[in-house]
């Protein structure tokens, strides 16, 4: 199928300002269950600005919430997607931005690495690289964005470029502003491991004890290295979602 039929079904869909997307190869990439994929769908839905910008310290209310919301706007778009997708005749599985721990097996617990990258596809996509403290940080919102993705049984055609490795240069705000200290500021690229530059289990204990002061709940958020980075600042900073 062409990216451009494709886009013509989902964009009545994710078509508007709050939304970017891009279309990637994915053989040979996914585990499992997910290995007929051949192509995906990367969704990034950006995050208000403003929200983000009164992040110091660690999470705030108004973050929690705007969080849980775009993660549940998230997850109708792309069941939405599957939707029409599927109406149509195009073998597909939508997967949502963050799998709940009783769906995550006993590997997730000792990785914390879920079973589909969001990340992965959206760097496949073009839409943008990891950064050192392992956030996804897109060409157009930097960090300040949630991925979620669509995976597709057969290729599509055109592809653009995937992004291999980081941008982030000489960059240190996120690393020199985390308070768990979880990176060591080594930068990514494909054929780098995320713990070999990045800590996830430091970040959740340390997201969890924030969380926990912050908010009394008993979750895993913080926001510190999204509301710093450079790249965010530059594009965002100012303007709502």
């Amino acid at each position: 199928m062409k990216t451009d039929l494709l886009s013509k079904l989902i964009e009545p869909i994710i078509g508007n300002d709050h939304y970017h997307y891009g279309f990637a190869d994915l053989r040979g990439l996914l585990p499992g269950q997910y290995s007929l994929y051949q192509s995906g769908i990367s969704i990034l839905r950006k995050l208000d600005s403003s929200i983000i910008d009164s992040i110091s310290d660690g999470p705030t209310e108004e973050y929690f919430r705007h969080y849980q919301a775009v993660n549940e706007e998230l997850d109708t778009a792309v069941s939405s997607i599957e939707s029409v997708l599927l109406k149509n005749n195009t073998g597909c599985k939508a997967v949502p931005p963050t799998f709940h721990d009783y769906k995550l097996d006993a590997e997730y617990q000792q990785t914390l690495s879920g079973p589909v990258s969001h990340k992965m596809v959206a760097t496949r996509a073009g839409l943008g690289w990891i950064g050192k403290t392992d956030l996804f940080i897109s060409q157009q919102y930097g960090p300040r964005v949630r991925l979620s993705s669509v995976l597709l049984e057969n290729m599509i055609e055109p592809l653009p470029s995937a992004i291999e490795k980081s941008r982030c240069g000489t960059c240190m705000v996120c690393v020199n502003a985390c308070p768990g200290k979880t990176a060591t500021g080594k930068e990514w690229d494909i054929h780098t491991y995320r713990n070999e530059f990045f800590d996830p289990f430091k970040c959740r204990e340390t997201c969890k004890k924030l969380t926990r002061e912050r908010l009394n709940r008993e979750i895993s958020i913080c926001g510190i290295c999204i509301s710093v980075c450079p790249v965010g600042r530059k594009n965002l900073s100012g303007h709502k979602s």
